[in-house]
C-alpha cells in the first residue's frame, strides 16, 4: 500500500508543479511518520523517502537509530523546552518554534553540542486557538529576536492550515504565508532566510504548492490512517 500511495502522492506534486509553473526538485516531500511502527518507514524508505516528519520527541529518539544515515529527521510537533535536549544533534529542521523562549533554549542545547540548528517560525495565520504558533503580525519582530542566536539559524516559516473538506478554502492562508516569506526577506534580516515554506498536507498540499509552498507534510497520503492508541 505505501509504494502505491507514495506513486500517488509524487504523482499529485508533480502535477501542482506543473500547474503552478515550477520544477519538481522545488517542492521536498516530508513524509509524516508519527504513531506509525518502524517497519512502514522503512518501506517508505526503500520507495524513496528520505526525510521523515515526527510529532513527538520520544519518537524520534526512538526510531532515529533504527533508520538509515542517510535520513533527515523533522520535527513538526509542537516542541517543550525541557525535551530540545534529546534532538538537537539529531534534528535536520525543526519546523514548530513559536516563541523566543524556545529558540533561546534551542541556542543553550546547540551550542553544547556544538551544532547550529535550522529552525522555521510557525505561524498561525487563521489565529485558531486550538493551534500554536505566532500570529502574522509578530512573525517578524519574533525572527528579528532570534536573528541574534548565533548556533540558530532561521530558514523559513511554517503553517498548519485548518481541517477543511475544500482545500481550496485554505488557499488564502497559503498565499497569505508566502506574502509574509517576501515581507520578511525584503527586510535582509542577518541570520534570517526565508528559502523554506512548509505548508500543506494530505488534504490541501497541492493547494499549497501551487500557492508556493517547498516543504509539504504528508502522513495519511502516504501511511494511511494513524494509530494513536500505540
Amino acid at each position: 500500500m505505501i509504494q502505491e500511495q507514495m506513486k500517488n502522492v509524487e504523482e499529485k506534486i508533480c502535477r501542482a508543479c506543473e500547474r503552478s509553473g515550477r520544477k519538481r526538485d522545488e517542492v521536498t516531500l516530508i513524509a509524516v511518520s508519527k504513531t506509525k511502527p518502524i517497519e512502514d518507514l522503512k518501506e517508505a524508505y526503500a520507495c524513496g523517502a528520505r526525510f521523515f516528519g515526527e510529532n513527538k520527541v520520544q519518537e524520534i529518539t526512538e526510531k532515529y537509530p533504527q533508520m538509515p544515515a542517510d535520513v533527515q529527521w523533522h520535527m513538526i510537533g509542537h516542541l517543550q523546552r525541557n525535551k530540545v535536549k534529546y534532538i538537537v544533534d539529531k534534528i535536520a529542521l525543526i519546523h514548530s518554534v513559536d516563541s523566543l523562549r524556545l529558540a533561546q533554549t534551542i541556542q543553550t542545547e546547540a551550542e553544547k553540542h556544538q551544532v547550529t540548528v535550522p529552525i522555521l517560525l510557525e505561524v498561525n495565520v487563521a489565529e485558531e486557538e486550538s493551534k500554536f504558533g505566532v500570529s502574522v503580525a509578530e512573525t517578524f519582530s519574533l525572527a528579528q529576536q532570534i536573528s541574534s542566536l548565533p548556533n540558530v539559524h532561521i530558514e523559513g516559516l511554517m503553517t498548519i492550515a485548518p481541517y477543511v473538506d475544500e482545500p481550496e478554502e485554505n488557499r488564502w492562508i497559503f498565499k497569505k504565508m508566502k506574502q509574509l516569506s517576501i515581507d520578511i526577506r525584503q527586510k535582509n534580516i542577518d541570520n534570517v532566510d526565508m528559502y523554506v515554506l512548509s505548508m500543506g498536507m494530505t488534504g490541501d498540499y497541492e493547494v499549497a504548492i501551487e500557492e508556493g509552498a517547498t516543504m509539504v507534510r504528508v502522513g495519511t497520503g502516504i501511511f494511511g490512517s494513524r494509530n494513536y492508541s500505540f
